[in-house]
């Protein structure tokens, strides 16, 4: 290996190339073989010889490409997009550990600007873009922002992810906007980078966002109580802030815990909103 170079992952795998200069090859198979991972590049290495892809090359991490049968049988790969218009299959032994690994390479130590709280409970505020650090954690999003601040977002932790165009140090920039919760409230942090970095983070934070789904339908009173948890209001001031009793307070926690729309932190009722409440909670807000 070169100068600086480290290993990360030394396996065994498949892959295939589905897609060669923008064409899909319909006639696409899998190649067993070793696959080697460090922080420069991927070597994927078969009897006959190897491929390798400098990290550079690697634009974005796509969902599944089932060109033929034949790779559709295979449940666990990544997706890569190539800066050469090719795509890459490649299927580890232990998937889910390299795709990790992979994002570790592509993400850790990079430099992104970050506003946060760019919303706080559903109110916008007066945060700056700042400059910070990257950090792929186990489930996690961990982000060190250079005015000594720490912000973790765990991938099941989130509620939305979008991604737009926005005025970012007076100019127009690629920003991805990421509801999740801090110390029990709602906030979203904005992240913005390079278009290749902000479409690689973009398909790990997609990968917390799609557990998340609504798909319920709710009282007028559960509506009342998420939105009020949403606000920031305590859940023991709940009772008082909306007028209601104690114990009807208590079914509506019950029914919601059941519905999984929000988590019971311990006994004596004090809960918190997951990613599909704070979901449900924003929608009903926004309906008002």
């Amino acid at each position: 290996m070169s100068e600086g170079e480290r290993k990360i992952v030394d396996t065994r795998g498949k892959f295939a190339m589905v897609v060669k200069d923008g064409r899909e090859l319909n006639d696409a198979e899998w190649t067993g073989g070793r696959i080697l991972l460090s922080n420069k590049r991927l070597i994927l290495a078969r009897s006959d010889g190897k491929r390798t892809v400098p990290l550079k090359q690697i634009q974005s991490l796509e969902g599944r490409n089932d060109v033929n049968q034949l790779v559709a049988k295979v449940s666990g790969y990544v997706s890569l997009q190539l800066s050469t218009d090719d795509v890459l299959l490649v299927s580890a032994e232990d998937p889910e550990s390299f795709e990790r690994m992979l994002y570790r390479a592509l993400l850790d130590r990079k430099v992104v600007l970050v506003r946060h709280p760019a919303v706080e409970g559903g109110v916008v505020t007066d945060a700056e873009w700042e400059k910070a650090r990257l950090k792929i954690g186990e489930g996690t999003v961990d982000v060190a922002i250079a005015d000594g601040s720490f912000v973790e977002i765990d991938l099941d932790d989130i509620g939305s992810m979008e991604a737009n165009e926005r005025s970012v140090k007076d100019e127009k920039r690629r920003v991805l906007e990421v509801e999740h919760s801090q110390d029990g409230t709602s906030v979203q942090t904005y992240i913005s980078g390079t278009t290749r970095r902000c479409s690689i983070l973009k398909s790990l934070l997609r990968k917390g966002e799609s557990r998340s789904e609504i798909g319920v339908d709710l009282t007028e009173r559960q509506d009342e109580v998420l939105m009020a948890l949403y606000s920031g209001v305590s859940p023991f001031e709940i009772p008082d802030f909306l007028g209601m009793d104690v114990d009807e307070v208590e079914e509506v926690f019950d029914r919601l815990i059941e519905l999984d729309v929000i988590e019971e932190i311990r006994t004596r009722r004090e809960v918190a909103l997951n990613a599909r409440g704070r979901n449900i909670a924003s929608e009903a807000m926004n309906d008002q």
